[in-house]
Order: C-alpha cells, then sequence, then structure tokens
C-alpha cells in the first residue's frame, strides 16, 4: 500500500479494531438477509417434521385400533371357545370307572375213582381245564404273562387213592345257574370222574379250606381182624405215634390228629385232622399199625368225606344243585 494512501479501518463502536479475517463472518452474521434464510431454513424444517408426525399420527391411531380390535376379538374367539368347551363337556357323558369282570364261583363235588387215582394233583388240575373247555365254559383268567383258569382244590390226593367225595372251586366269567353247569359237566361223562353237586357262591364267601377227612380202606382177603383191633387199642393208649418224613421225625396226637379210628365192615375206618402244616395221611397210619403189606397186597383207600372249615349250606335251588349218582359207603353211612 502506498503511503499517499489512507489508512481506512473499520471501527467497532468503542473504536476498537476488527480483525479483517472476521470480516466475512461478522458481515453475514450481522446482514439481515442471512438472519431472514437461516430462519426461514428452520421453520422449513420444523414444519416438514410436523408434517411427518401428524401424517404418521392417523397410522398409529389406525394401528392403534387395529390392535384394540384384535385384542377383543382374541378374547371374545377365547370366551367363545371355553363357553363351547364347558358346553361340551357338560353334554358329554360322565366318565365312568370301567366295571371289573365278571367273577363267578362255584364249588363243585366230585368222585375221582378207577384208573383216574393214579393221575396226580397237577394232572388232575389239568384235566379240569379240559374238561370245561370242552363243555364251553367260560374260565375267569389269572393275570399275568401265563393267565390260567381259576381253579382251586383245597387238598391234594395222595396219588393211588380213590375219593368219593373231592372238592372243586371254579370261577367263572359268565353267570350260569348250578343246574346248567352241572348238566354240562354230566355230559362229558369223562371216565373216573363223576359230578356229585355244584353250588354257587355268594360274593365274599370263604375259600374252600380243609377241616377233616375221612377215609375206609378195603383190606385184602385173610385178615386177621383181632390182630387189627389189638394195634388200635395199643395205639389208643399209646397217645401218639411217630413218623419219620423227608428226613424229619414228627410226632402227633392221637386224640388231635386221629378222633376216629376202628373197624367196620370188615373195613378200616379213619377220621384225619388237617393241621396246620404237617397232616397225618393214611398210610402213616396204616404203617403206625404196622398194616404196611396191605397196600403190596391190593388194598384201596377211598376217601369218603371232604369236610370244610366252613360249608355252603343253602340248599336252595337258585344256588344249588345235586345229582345223587354217588351213595356213600355202608362204612360210613352213620357219619354223614
Amino acid at each position: 500500500m502506498s503511503e499517499d494512501q489512507p489508512n481506512i479501518e473499520a471501527a467497532s463502536p468503542d473504536n476498537s479494531p476488527v480483525n479483517s479475517s472476521d470480516d466475512t463472518s461478522s458481515y453475514q452474521a450481522s446482514s439481515p438477509q442471512a438472519l431472514s434464510h437461516q430462519e426461514l431454513s428452520h421453520q422449513a424444517l420444523s414444519h416438514q417434521a410436523l408434517s411427518k408426525n401428524e401424517d404418521a399420527k392417523p397410522d398409529r391411531d389406525k394401528d392403534h385400533a387395529a390392535s384394540s380390535v384384535a385384542s377383543e376379538a382374541d378374547a371374545s374367539a377365547s370366551t367363545s371357545d371355553s363357553s363351547q368347551a364347558q358346553e361340551e363337556d357338560e353334554s358329554a357323558p360322565a366318565k365312568t370307572t370301567p366295571e371289573p369282570p365278571l367273577r363267578i364261583r362255584y364249588r363243585v363235588r366230585f368222585g375221582k375213582t378207577g384208573l383216574l387215582r393214579w393221575i396226580g394233583h397237577t394232572d388232575l388240575a389239568k384235566l379240569w381245564e379240559r374238561l370245561g373247555r370242552r363243555a364251553e365254559l367260560n374260565f375267569s383268567m389269572t393275570e399275568g404273562f401265563h393267565p390260567k383258569p381259576r381253579i382251586a382244590f383245597p387238598s391234594a390226593l395222595a396219588l393211588g387213592v380213590e375219593s368219593l367225595d373231592e372238592v372243586v372251586e371254579i370261577e367263572l366269567a359268565e353267570q350260569l345257574t348250578p343246574r346248567e353247569l352241572l348238566d354240562r359237566l354230566i355230559a362229558d361223562n369223562q371216565p373216573g370222574l363223576t359230578m356229585r353237586c355244584v353250588a354257587m357262591l355268594p360274593e365274599g364267601f370263604g375259600k374252600a379250606q380243609l377241616a377233616l377227612s375221612k377215609y375206609v380202606v378195603t383190606p385184602p382177603d385173610n385178615v386177621d381182624w383181632n390182630q387189627v383191633k389189638d394195634a388200635i387199642a395199643s395205639l389208643n393208649d399209646a397217645g401218639s405215634l411217630t413218623i419219620k418224613r423227608k428226613k424229619k421225625t414228627l410226632t402227633f396226637g392221637v386224640a388231635e390228629n386221629l378222633p376216629e379210628i376202628n373197624v367196620e365192615d370188615e373195613r378200616l375206618c379213619l377220621s384225619l385232622v388237617a393241621a396246620e402244616g404237617a397232616s397225618l395221611k393214611p398210610s402213616d397210619v396204616m404203617a403206625a399199625l404196622q398194616l404196611e403189606d396191605w397196600i403190596e397186597n391190593g388194598a384201596t383207600i377211598t376217601r369218603v368225606k371232604t369236610q370244610l372249615k366252613k360249608e355252603f349250606e343253602d340248599t336252595n335251588s337258585e344256588n344249588y344243585a345235586e345229582s345223587g349218582d354217588v351213595p356213600e359207603p355202608s362204612a360210613f353211612a352213620n357219619h354223614t
């Protein structure tokens, strides 16, 4: 700059110098036009944001309304479903516990004679099972993996011993009258098996339990009966008898276990009480009387009476039927 030209500087109201580098910004800040442009820009942005908010408000209102309607619809549907389910439950038949299968118990008395005296207890049970199938009986079956017909005997008859009065209890899944069941059993006509009577037992009636058995021993020929009577007297005087069974020695009181022993019509008659645990057998008594050779020489042992602890005494035709086919031997006529 020339010295001749005056130095002109912008002065502030307080006459302080102003930096020339801030001239442009100071000018723009103090310019009315610049202020108006910024204000308009801010107003435009504010108006645009407000417009967007106002435009979005109806959408939010619509969404809120739609959400409310959907919630009310869901609540209504839920209430309807609940009411419908309740109505279905009320209209549906009440659930009942299934009834247990029918089990009717029958007590059958029968005779087991002839060649059947040589079959054991297990084979006798199988014979009754086959007999029931032939008679078309609907047996009640046991539970488990190997169900079997419900057939029970109160006692096992020794091999080789006949019986005029055996007892078996069977359970059926059908109800037959005692006469119907007896007729079916008789119609099978099993050799050596003679049906005597059938009783239909009421519910809760106790199972058959042996109390006492009566036997008749028919000896071979040429028996000295006086010697037999003397042996009986000696046994009664002793008051007890001792036997050996499976390496065990057992002692039985005569009065408690052998209440009757005598000779009638040239037959030996015995009454044996069924005791808890081991019980006397006819062969035990014969051994005590030293009559073991009778069996070897062809004597026969026959059970003529099976007495139970609880007998069924209802002889009404609805609950009892008998055939009367097997008369008891005359030797025990006064004991029946």
